[in-house]
């Protein structure tokens, strides 16, 4: 009866899947759970931070490069603003370009990659070739050339850190959904008579989710490490906003009289880097390897379904 009672209220297709993410997190380690914590604190601070704050990050007036106190826990800069204000409020920048680019590029990387192994040789090849084009021009010289060229607005800069990123996110989807287009499902469907869009977003994307998760975490390590760059180079988010590089820029100079206004910026790269390299390393299938198990690709894919049966094949007489 309890089998009746999960087909009838649709236990059965939602426990599997439960029940599969309860699998994963389990696999995680100390080290991915305090990744994780870092992440969710950073993107709380993105998110609710500023709205929080007692004071604004561009109030000055204060002490010029005052000590860590009670009331100022980072210290102040070289304007006598609150540099924990600046550090909170400068995540909105970095966490948010750098999440947003990061999804354009992934997003639209795992959709052409998508298109080019469901579609045939032609439509393969031209993309590939394109986007190799873009690989074989230096990233920092390409965002140097763009944001000088059309500004550093935060549209130039998502947009400029997506096409900087989107040929490895294409290359790296594709070779997945080249491995997984020729599996016996896939041929099943197009016999089928199922068209091109079904089988890119039904049979092959299911399947290479979780890889395509680990590669948006590692662009998302690169987008923000371009972005700090920018900054720091004085071509990212202008004053009177900032974000973690641009903090790092204006309080450099006087490195030997305040360590604080520079390393607390500093801090806040490293660590979302750190945390979010710690979370990929606890993926399942990266620890399941580590521990000598039998783990591959498919310890990182998403099956929703299983394999289409093979339709009845007439036989034919040869009188």
């Amino acid at each position: 009866m309890a089998l009746d009672d999960d087909l009838i209220h649709g236990g059965s297709a939602e426990r599997p899947a439960l029940r599969r993410w309860r699998t994963r997190l389990a696999h995680f380690g100390f080290t991915g759970w305090l990744g994780l914590a870092v992440i969710v604190f950073w993107a709380a601070a993105a998110i609710f931070g500023p709205a929080l704050l007692s004071q604004s990050g561009d109030a000055g007036g204060g002490e010029v490069f005052a000590p860590i106190s009670a009331a100022h826990w980072f210290g102040t800069d070289y304007l006598g603003r609150d540099m924990l204000a600046r550090v909170v409020e400068g995540a909105r920048y970095t966490v948010g370009v750098a999440f947003f680019a990061t999804l354009l590029a992934s997003g639209s990387g795992t959709l052409l990659a998508l298109l080019a192994a469901a579609s045939g040789r032609w439509i393969d090849g031209t993309l590939s070739r394109v986007l190799d084009t873009l690989t074989a021009i230096p990233s920092k010289m390409f965002a140097l050339l763009i944001v000088a060229g059309f500004g550093s607005s935060i549209l130039v800069l998502v947009v400029t850190a997506a096409v900087i990123y989107l040929p490895g996110a294409y290359r790296m989807a594709r070779a997945l959904a080249v491995n997984v287009n020729a599996l016996d499902y896939v041929t099943v469907a197009r016999a089928r008579g199922e068209g091109t869009g079904y089988v890119m977003l039904q049979e092959i994307l299911p399947n290479i989710t979780g890889p395509m998760l680990a590669d948006f975490g590692l662009r998302f390590v690169y987008v923000v490490l371009l972005l700090a760059s920018l900054s720091f180079l004085g071509l990212g988010i202008q004053p009177p906003e900032a974000d973690w590089g641009s903090l790092v820029r204006e309080n450099i100079e006087t490195l030997a009289k305040a360590v604080p206004p520079v390393i607390a910026p500093s801090i806040a790269i490293a660590s979302l880097t750190i945390a979010v390299n710690l979370v990929i390393d606890n993926l399942p299938g990266r620890t399941a390897r580590e521990r000598g198990g039998n783990a591959d690709l498919g310890s990182l894919v998403v099956v929703d379904k299983p394999a289409s049966p093979l339709p009845a094949t007439p036989r034919w007489s040869t009188r």
